[in-house]
C-alpha cells in the first residue's frame, strides 16, 4: 500500500504531469516464487510464495499501471538478492557471517538455520544501486531484472564464510531448526539481467566469494570490540 499512496500522491501534486518526477519501485526475485523458468526474466508469470513476495508483487504492477495510466517516469528494479556488510542481522546472509565471526572469537558456540539447500542469486548491493540510477537516467522508463545470473546455497555460503576464518569442519557449528523453514518454500531464484547490461550496460563487480568474505571481514572487525 506505501507503494500506491507514494504514486497516488505524486499524481495529485503534480497535476498528473507525472513524466516530471521520476519514481523508482524496489521490486523483488520474491515475486517469482515457484519459478515458472529458470532463469527468470523481466518477462517470467509471477508466483510468489510468501506475504513479502504477494506485497512485493502488488507493488511493481502498481507501478506500471500508473506508467501505463498516467505516463509516470515510474519503473521498476526486479532485484535479486543483494548483500553487503550493511545487511540486517535478521536475513540469513548477515545472520551467518556474524555468527562465523564470533564463533571464531569465542563468542558465540552455533548457529541456528533452516533449510541449508535453499539456493539464490546474491549479489553485491553497491553493484544494484547503481543498477537502480541508470534506470533513472532513461529517456524511457521501463522494468529490470538486477542480477549475477549465478545460484548459490546456503551450503555455499556457509563454507566460504567459515573458511575465511580457517574452519573448514563447519558442520559441527550449525544446527537446523525446523521453525527458520518456511512454510511454502521458493527454493531456486537466478535472474536473467541481460536487458540491463544490453541497454544500461550494467554488469556486476563483485562474485559471490569475494561479497561473502568481505561481510565476514567486517563483522570480524566489530565482533572483536567485544572480546574480552
Amino acid at each position: 500500500m506505501g507503494v500506491l499512496r507514494m504514486l497516488e500522491a505524486l499524481r495529485i501534486h503534480t497535476g498528473n504531469d507525472m513524466g516530471r518526477v521520476r519514481f523508482y519501485q524496489a521490486s523483488s526475485s520474491e515475486m517469482f516464487g515457484k519459478v515458472r523458468e529458470t532463469p527468470q526474466t523481466e518477462l517470467t508469470p509471477f508466483h510468489p510464495r510468501s506475504p513479502y513476495g504477494v506485497a512485493k508483487t502488488f507493488g511493481h504492477y502498481m507501478t506500471v499501471n500508473y506508467r501505463e495510466s498516467y505516463d509516470a517516469f515510474a519503473c521498476s528494479g526486479i532485484l535479486f538478492n543483494h548483500e553487503s556488510p550493511r545487511r540486517g542481522y535478521e536475513f540469513v546472509t548477515r545472520k551467518i557471517t556474524r555468527a562465523v565471526a564470533r564463533i571464531s572469537l569465542g563468542l558465540q558456540e552455533s548457529v541456528s538455520l533452516g533449510n541449508l539447500d535453499s539456493q539464490r542469486d546474491w549479489g553485491f548491493a553497491g553493484d544494484y544501486v547503481e543498477a537502480m540510477w541508470r534506470m533513472l537516467q532513461q529517456d524511457t522508463p521501463q522494468d529490470y531484472v538486477v542480477a549475477t545470473g549465478v545460484t548459490q546455497s546456503i551450503r555455499r555460503l556457509l563454507e566460504i564464510a567459515f573458511g575465511r576464518v580457517g574452519i573448514s569442519d563447519w558442520e559441527k557449528y550449525v544446527e537446523q531448526d525446523p521453525r527458520f523453514f518456511r512454510p511454502a518454500e521458493v527454493d531456486l531464484l537466478i535472474g536473467d539481467a541481460s536487458k540491463a547490461e544490453e541497454l544500461l550496460g550494467w554488469t556486476p563487480t563483485f562474485d559471490f566469494v569475494d561479497l561473502v568474505e568481505m561481510m565476514v571481514d567486517a563483522d570480524l572487525a566489530t565482533e572483536r570490540l567485544l572480546v574480552p
